[in-house]
């Protein structure tokens, strides 16, 4: 099946992938347990979610096993980056260092956090 190119999953198709990230291949009835104990989300309306987000290519199906069985097309990784982009581009004009600085200055980065985005920049001065 061809992908559409959605930019990014919904927050519904973000919620199944996170099912899948941490289950890691399942059946429907798998991913539909989880989202009914989190949302109370009908066993049609899974199926159907995860029909379209197998056109989307956000998941993808093997259909030699019975149940099928439904795994994430996307990396936890890569869909963190995508809506990391997204913000940085929507809310802070291109800029990561607004997006840093914000962050940094909400005052919840823990003393490691602030040791790491310093080293971080460290290396990145050093490679100027």
């Amino acid at each position: 099946m061809r992908a559409l190119g959605s930019a990014q999953p919904t927050a519904v198709e973000l919620e199944i992938l996170r099912v899948l990230w941490e289950l890691g291949p399942s059946p429907v009835r798998a991913i539909h347990a989880r989202l009914t104990g989190a949302k109370g989300t009908n066993y049609s309306t899974t199926v159907k979610m995860l029909a379209v987000m197998l056109h989307k290519g956000l998941v993808k199906r093997d259909d030699q096993v019975r149940p099928h069985v439904y795994r994430a097309a996307m990396t936890r990784d890569r869909a963190a980056k995508g809506y990391l982009h997204d913000l940085i581009d929507k809310v802070y004009n291109g800029s990561a260092m607004s997006l840093v600085l914000q962050a940094l200055s909400a005052g919840k980065a823990s003393r490691a956090e602030i040791d790491e985005a310093r080293r971080l920049l460290d290396q990145m001065e050093g490679q100027s």
